[in-house]
C-alpha cells in the first residue's frame, strides 16, 4: 500500500509502514475469526474464561503531573517521527499546517489476561494501537494535528465481566486519559478541538465530555466529538455529555456516534450488559433509543445507498495492498439505533465479530466520509 505523510523524513520508509499496517490487519483478522469460531461452538462463557483476568486488581499510582509532557507518552503527536496518524491511502495526504487540534483515544489493543491494565511499554498492545491510529485517527489528519496518548488501557476481558476489578481497571485507564487531555490542552493553544475515539476509547471520551466539556468554557471550542463504537442512550446519557447530538451535516459543537452491523444483525451481546446499567443522568438505559449518526449523511436516523459512500479502506485478499474503494458500503440507522451496512459488505463479510458486528471496521468502512464530515464541521465552526 502506498500513501503520503507529507513529511520527507517519514516518506523514506514507506515499505516499513506498509508492512506494519498489513501485519496489523492480519492480526485483527485472526483475532476476529478466533472470537467468532469460539463463540459459535462454545459460547460467551468460554470466551470469558479465556479473556478475563483471574488475578485481583492491582492498584497503581497515577501518572505524575508532568508525565504527558514527555514525547514517549504519546503514540501520536505532531512532532513524533513516524507518526502513525499521518498515514493516508494513495492519492491523499495530511495537511501540512492543519488548523484544528485532534485528541484521539484508541480502542482496546491489550488482550492479555495476565493483568487488568496494559503496561505502557507493552510492545504488542502499542503496535496494535498504532494500527488503529492508521485506520481510524488518520481520517482527521487533513483538518487537525493529532495527539493520541498511550494509556494503561483496561484489558479486553474487562468488558466481559461485572467483577468490581473491571470497573477499577477502567477507572485507572480513564485517569491516564484525563491527565493526557489536560496536557493536550496546553499544547493545542487556542485552536478548535476535535475529540474522537473508538470502543474503549469512546467510553473514556464520554467521561471526558462530562468532566472537561459539559458546562465549561471549553465546550465553545469543540468542533465535534466522534464517540464511535460505544452506545450512547439518548435519554439516559446524552443530556449529561454537555453537547447535543449532531442533527445536520454542517453543524458544529455536537456529538456523532454509530455501531456497525451487517444483516441479520444481533447486537444482544452489547445490549445485554448495557441495559443492566443506569446512564450518566441516573436514568436506566434499558430499552432506550441509542444515538445513531449515519456517517455517510452526517445526520442521525437516516439511510444512504452505497454509491454515496466516498470511500472504504479495504485490504486485498493477499493483504499485500490496501486501497480506498468508493461506493461499496451503504449505511442505515435501524431499530433501536444500530448502523446497518447491509447483507454483503465487500471483502469484509467473513471478518466479523459475533452477531455480524463490524466493530473493528467502524471507521474504515466510512473513512473518506468521516474525513469529509470533519472538514465540513470545521468549516461551520470557523464560520460561526
Amino acid at each position: 500500500m502506498t500513501g503520503s505523510t507529507g513529511n520527507a523524513r517519514r516518506s523514506r520508509h514507506p515499505t516499513r509502514y506498509t508492512r506494519w499496517f498489513l501485519y496489523g490487519i492480519a492480526v485483527l483478522v485472526m483475532l476476529t475469526l478466533a472470537a467468532a469460531f469460539t463463540y459459535r461452538f462454545w459460547g460467551m462463557e468460554l470466551i470469558r474464561r479465556s479473556m478475563v483476568p483471574s488475578a485481583g486488581f492491582a492498584a497503581q499510582a497515577p501518572i505524575e503531573p508532568q508525565g504527558y509532557a514527555r514525547a514517549d507518552m504519546w503514540l501520536a503527536r505532531p512532532d513524533k517521527p513516524g507518526n502513525p496518524a499521518l498515514w493516508t491511502p494513495a492519492g491523499m495526504q495530511p495537511a501540512s499546517d492543519p488548523p484544528a487540534a485532534v485528541f484521539f483515544i484508541h480502542p482496546t489493543s491489550y488482550m492479555n489476561r495476565a493483568q487488568w491494565n496494559a503496561p505502557l511499554t507493552d510492545v504488542e498492545a502499542n503496535s496494535t494501537a498504532e494500527l488503529f491510529l492508521r485506520g481510524q485517527a488518520s481520517a482527521f489528519n487533513d483538518v487537525g494535528a493529532i495527539w493520541a496518548p498511550r494509556y494503561r488501557q483496561a484489558t479486553f476481558g474487562a468488558f466481559l465481566t461485572s467483577d468490581a476489578a473491571a470497573q477499577q481497571a477502567l477507572d485507572l485507564a480513564y485517569g491516564d486519559v484525563l491527565a493526557a487531555f489536560d496536557a493536550f490542552l496546553k499544547e493545542a493553544g487556542d485552536r478548535p478541538i476535535i475529540l474522537a475515539g473508538h470502543s474503549q476509547g469512546s467510553l473514556h471520551l464520554t467521561r471526558l465530555l462530562i468532566d472537561r466539556v459539559a458546562g465549561k468554557p471549553l465546550a465553545k471550542r469543540i468542533v465535534a466529538a466522534y464517540v464511535v463504537g460505544w452506545p450512547i442512550s439518548i435519554p439516559a446519557d446524552l443530556p449529561a455529555l454537555g453537547l447535543p447530538a449532531c442533527t445536520g451535516p454542517d453543524e458544529a459543537g455536537c456529538i456523532l456516534s454509530w455501531q456497525s452491523f451487517s444483516e441479520p444483525a444481533d447486537p444482544s451481546l452489547i445490549f445485554d450488559k448495557f441495559d443492566a446499567t443506569n446512564g450518566y443522568t441516573g436514568a436506566p438505559r434499558k430499552d432506550t433509543p441509542l444515538l445513531c449518526t449515519n456517517p455517510i449523511t452526517g445526520t442521525p436516523d437516516t439511510s444512504a445507498p452505497a454509491q454515496d459512500n466516498l470511500g472504504t479502506l479495504l485490504p486485498d485478499a493477499s493483504f499485500s495492498n490496501a486501497q480506498m474503494v468508493p461506493g461499496g458500503v451503504p449505511a442505515s440507522c435501524q431499530g433501536r439505533g444500530i448502523l446497518s451496512i447491509g447483507r454483503t459488505p465487500p471483502n469484509l463479510g467473513q471478518f466479523v465479530l459475533p452477531g455480524n458486528n463490524y466493530h473493528v471496521f467502524d471507521y474504515s468502512l466510512f473513512w473518506a466520509n468521516v474525513r469529509a464530515d470533519a472538514a465540513r464541521r470545521l468549516a461551520a465552526f470557523e464560520a460561526r
